[in-house]
């Protein structure tokens, strides 16, 4: 029977990066499955990629899409190995400032087609299979200006978290992967209506390694994997400080860079008048 590893997402960012780490490293995964709505981007990876590889050019928020995947895992004679849910977008802005399809978009892909997509995988699941579910360190506290974005991810930590105890005894291990910001397409999203904040080149990592400490805290069966020693740190934090005062400080932090922004805006007019 093949052993198999289905990843959404798979035409970019983190996962692309889990496909090709999975296909160099784990010798027990006979064939990786592709999901995403990008066929040549999923063809580009395949080529990649030394295990076959079977594509699936869908998305996963389509009404057709969980009988489309039923039918294949029961046409075919494979076990799920590795279930990778790395589907899913953010985007910055105020509620209500940001598209409403783009806002509740959100929920339906980072909260609902995950939770559709665990459900789906259980019956096919193999024993001492592996789960991983792309969270966020925006999972830790409530974000404004990143606030659909941040409650999905907590959705996302607290579903995983809870999950991994009720598979336990089938020999299952769900592992949450909370990275701070990380240099993927994923910004080009989030930041199309807004200005990058200036303190995230600080804490920008690069997928291939947090792809790589999250299938290693996967292997040893933990349910939380954070990258770099500034997220720990965040974890930790925001487990001691109230959320009502991180929030009174984020708010007076946001209103300090509008201020700066604005002066900056305001000298640019004044150069452009002075030098008309």
């Amino acid at each position: 029977m093949k052993k198999i590893a289905v990843i959404t997402g798979a035409s970019s960012g983190m996962g692309y990066q889990f496909a090709l780490q999975i296909d160099k490293n784990y010798k027990t995964i006979d064939e990786v499955w592709l999901i995403a709505r990008r066929r040549e981007r999923l063809e580009e990876l395949s080529r990649e990629m030394d295990k076959p590889c079977v594509i699936i050019s869908e998305d996963i928020n389509d009404k057709t899409f969980p009988d489309t995947l039923l039918k294949m895992l029961k046409k075919e004679t494979v076990k799920i190995k590795m279930l990778v849910n790395c589907a899913g977008y953010g985007m910055i802005g105020a509620v209500g400032t940001v598209d409403m399809e783009m806002e509740t978009g959100m929920i339906d892909t980072n909260c609902k087609a995950l939770t559709m997509m665990c459900i789906l995988a259980m019956p096919y699941m193999a024993d001492n299979s592996r789960i991983i579910n792309l969270a966020s360190s925006a999972a830790f506290m409530p974000q404004p200006y990143f606030t659909t974005y941040a409650a999905t991810k907590s959705y996302v930590l607290s579903f995983s978290r809870a999950f991994n105890r009720e598979v336990k005894a089938k020999g299952i291990v769900v592992t949450a992967v909370c990275p701070g910001p990380v240099d993927t397409e994923f910004f080009t999203i989030a930041e199309s209506k807004t200005k990058r904040a200036w303190f995230k080149k600080f804490f920008m990592a690069s997928p291939e390694a947090v792809v790589a400490k999250a299938l290693k805290d996967s292997v040893n069966k933990k349910e939380l994997s954070v990258y770099g020693s500034s997220m720990k740190g965040l974890l930790i934090f925001t487990k001691l400080v109230p959320h009502k005062i991180m929030l009174d400080f984020y708010g007076k932090m946001k209103r300090h860079v509008e201020n700066e922004e604005n002066n900056e805006k305001h000298n640019e007019e004044h150069n452009k008048e002075n030098n008309g």
